[in-house]
């Protein structure tokens, strides 16, 4: 039987604490339920309210990775849920709300991605969200040079971006928006993923067409529309080594030189914390969320 915890006054069963989820740096699952319990501070602002789609990898990176978008079975009644819209009907998604809502999910072994809309208003866009994906021989460094110009570009209509490591390869972009649906926001995402690729052609490519992106990034828009999740900030990543997606700053961006240097291991996570907050605070403060451009 797994042992059981309390965590702020609910009973949470956490298993297999031993076991090794990353064989390339022995890193186990005891490690993740404690990263996870560490970050809940940063992390779970991001996750509040959102339905959350969970990347399931219980043996590790290397076996079985499947989505779990609906209330899977088992969950504790004292996990909040909401219905939520979905093209077949509506379903049912889970909020991890809290601390102990967190620690079951993690306990699951998943990764934590979100929809760019708040499950009390799934009709408004309150994200806007880039996705860069470099093809090899294209790294990170040459999403910094994209996200540079992104950030100039939506800064021109008003928009603030903030930069996090996708926990992979890439770099995500993320804004706080407000007065739009995800299809408004979708085709102004697309918009500018054209602009980029006109403005920067051996650089930028806005299709996902394979053989348009070697050596290019990957302006990737799509994730803005309603039916889409991206991974979450401060996630770890079902990667070979227990990457987090983690917010960095513009300075770090411009300064890029080597892709190792935006590789953050769970390990490494409550440092930058310590020593920066949140990077990604401002995207909370529903104040400082800009209109689209009419």
């Amino acid at each position: 039987m797994a042992p059981i915890t309390e965590v702020e006054g609910r009973r949470v069963a956490l298993s297999n604490l031993e076991k090794v989820l990353y064989p390339a740096s022995g890193f186990t699952k005891g490690e993740l339920l404690h990263y996870y319990a560490t970050a809940a501070g940063v992390l779970l602002p991001h996750l509040r309210d959102r339905a959350v789609s969970f990347l399931r990898y219980p043996d590790g990176p290397d076996g079985q990775l499947f989505f779990t978008k609906n209330v899977p079975p088992g969950t504790p009644d004292w996990v909040t849920t909401a219905e939520v819209p979905r093209s077949e009907g509506p379903a049912r998604m889970v909020l991890v709300q809290d601390l102990p809502s967190l620690m079951w999910a993690a306990n699951l072994v998943t990764e934590f991605h979100t929809h760019q809309w708040t499950a009390d208003d799934p009709g408004e866009a309150d994200r806007l969200v880039f996705d860069l994906d470099p093809g090899p021989p294209a790294t990170v460094v040459q999403c910094c040079e994209v996200a540079q110009w992104l950030r100039e570009r939506l800064a021109a209509d008003g928009i603030d971006a903030y930069a996090k490591t996708s926990g992979a390869k890439g770099l995500h972009l993320l804004a706080g928006v407000r007065g739009a649906s995800s299809e408004r926001v979708s085709e102004y995402a697309k918009a500018l993923a054209v602009e980029a690729e006109r403005a920067l052609p051996r650089l930028v490519v806005h299709r996902m067409t394979r053989s348009l992106r070697p050596g290019k990034v990957f302006v990737d828009w799509s994730q803005n529309a309603a039916r889409k999740t991206t991974a979450a900030p401060y996630t770890v990543r079902a990667r070979e080594v227990p990457a987090v997606s983690t917010p960095v700053t513009w300075d770090e961006v411009a300064g890029c030189r080597r892709a190792d240097e935006f590789v953050f291991r769970a390990a490494d996570v409550g440092a930058r914390v310590e020593e920066d907050g949140d990077l990604l605070a401002p995207l909370l403060d529903p104040e400082r969320a800009a209109e689209l451009p009419r």
